[in-house]
C-alpha cells in the first residue's frame, strides 16, 4: 500500500456487511510538513499530542499521534475501522490516518476549538445561554447515536470541556471516542466483554461525566479545578434555592429560570447515576430537547 493513496475500509460488523469506506492515507512527510515540524500543539493527552495541520491542498485538520505500548499495527487498525464507521454530526469525523514510523490519526477541523477555551479564557467571547444550551444536548445527541444506533455500541467516551470541540457554528464534536481515548478505564470494553456489570460501569461512568459537563456549562468553573465542589453542590438537598447565585457571571441575567431548573435535574440525575449505572435511558436526550426547548438532527 503507498502513501498518499486513499485506503479502502469494508467493516464486517456481526456478521452484516456495511458498505466500503474509504480513507486518505498520509505519509509521515504529509504530516510534518502539515504540522509544521510538529510545532503547532493543540492538546495533549496521555495517549499523545494532537496538532493543527494545513495540508498542501490548503485543507485543514486536527491531526492526533497515537502512542501505543506493546501493540501491534492490528491494533491500531481496529481504532480506524472504528472510527471511520461512525457518522455523527456531534461526533469528529476521521479523514485519514498515518501509519509508519509514528502513528496519526487526521480528523476532520473543528474551527472554533475547545470548549474549554471558551469557557476559561478570558480574552475570548462568552458563550451566551442558548449555545450552552445547545452544546449539552449535542452531546447529549452523540452520545445517544453512540450507544443506541452504532453495532457493536461505543461505551468508550471521555467527555470534558477539554475534550468537546466546538464547530464554526458552535456545535459540539466529541472527539475522544474509540478503543485509544483517555478519559476512562473501559478502553475495551465495547469489544471485549458482554457483561451487564462491565457496560452498567461504562453507563455509570459516562453519565457522571455529562452530569459535570452540564454543571461546568451552568457555572464556567472548570471540573478539574473545582469538580468535588460542584457535586457536593448539586447533591445537597437545599441546591435549588442557591442555583441562581451559582450561575457563571458572565451570563449576567441573561438565562431562562425554568430551562436552568431542567438542565439542573438533568446534571443531577446523571451525577446520581454513578452509583446507579444501570439507570441510564435513551431518553435523557428527548427529555433534555423537551426542558431546555433545543433541537438537534443526530446525523
Amino acid at each position: 500500500m503507498n502513501d498518499g493513496l486513499i485506503f479502502k475500509i469494508k467493516l464486517l460488523l456481526r456478521s452484516r456487511t456495511v458498505p466500503v469506506i474509504f480513507l486518505r492515507r498520509f505519509s509521515y512527510k504529509d504530516i510534518k510538513r502539515a504540522t509544521n515540524d510538529f510545532s503547532r500543539v493543540f492538546a495533549t493527552s496521555s495517549h499523545g499530542t494532537s496538532y493543527k495541520a494545513r495540508f498542501e491542498n490548503g485543507d485543514l485538520a486536527v491531526v492526533k499521534e497515537i502512542h501505543l505500548i506493546d501493540q501491534e499495527d492490528d491494533f491500531f487498525y481496529r481504532e480506524v475501522q472504528l472510527l471511520a464507521r461512525l457518522h455523527h454530526r456531534h461526533v469528529i469525523a476521521l479523514n485519514g490516518f498515518s501509519l509508519g514510523r509514528k502513528r496519526f490519526l487526521v480528523f476532520e477541523n473543528v474551527e472554533n476549538g475547545s470548549l474549554k477555551e471558551h469557557l476559561n479564557d478570558p480574552l475570548r467571547t462568552p458563550l451566551n445561554w442558548r449555545i450552552r444550551l445547545k452544546i449539552a444536548v449535542g452531546v447529549a445527541a452523540a452520545l445517544e447515536y453512540l450507544h443506541f444506533f452504532c453495532d457493536p455500541p461505543v461505551y468508550h467516551v471521555s467527555i470534558s470541556s477539554n475534550t468537546i470541540m466546538l464547530d464554526e457554528n458552535f456545535n459540539a464534536k466529541l472527539t475522544d471516542v474509540g478503543l485509544l481515548g483517555s478519559g476512562s478505564d473501559q478502553v475495551m470494553a465495547w469489544r471485549t466483554s458482554s457483561s451487564n456489570e462491565t457496560t452498567g460501569q461504562g453507563y455509570g461512568n459516562i453519565m457522571y461525566q455529562l452530569g459535570l459537563l452540564i454543571l461546568e456549562l451552568i457555572t464556567g468553573q472548570s471540573s478539574e479545578k473545582t469538580g468535588p465542589d460542584l457535586i457536593q453542590w448539586i447533591e445537597e438537598s437545599c441546591f435549588p434555592t442557591s442555583m441562581d447565585n451559582m450561575i457563571d457571571p458572565d451570563l449576567g441575567n441573561n438565562y431562562d429560570s425554568r430551562e436552568l431548573k431542567g438542565l439542573l435535574a438533568v446534571a443531577r440525575f446523571c451525577i446520581k447515576s454513578v452509583d446507579k449505572p444501570n439507570s441510564f435511558t435513551p431518553q435523557i436526550y428527548r427529555y433534555l430537547q423537551r426542558k431546555v426547548s433545543i433541537h438537534t438532527n443526530w446525523v
